[in-house]
């Protein structure tokens, strides 16, 4: 992982916070980090989120957003962990 990816994650970590979502950066023995994600209203709400080739990935493999918008990407996370009202 170079330190613009890891940089990039930081940032995405900023604009989570602001939304309200508990994040960090998360290093793997390996030396992969990751953005782990958690909807504090609805704790099994969680993602983690890498950056790789200048683009966030959803856990799962797929291209979820950009890296040059964090905000962008934030909004897309915030979305898939909101907790659904009754």
């Amino acid at each position: 992982m170079g330190e613009d990816d890891f940089r990039r994650l930081e940032c995405l970590v900023s604009e989570l916070d602001a939304r309200g979502l508990i994040a960090r950066v998360v290093r793997a023995p390996s030396g992969r980090a990751f953005v782990r994600v958690i909807n504090p209203n609805a704790t099994s709400l969680t993602e983690n989120v890498v950056c790789q080739a200048a683009d966030y990935w959803w856990s799962w493999g797929e291209r979820m957003h950009r890296a040059d918008d964090p905000a962008g990407a934030a909004t897309k996370v915030a979305r898939v962990l909101a907790a659904v009202s009754e």
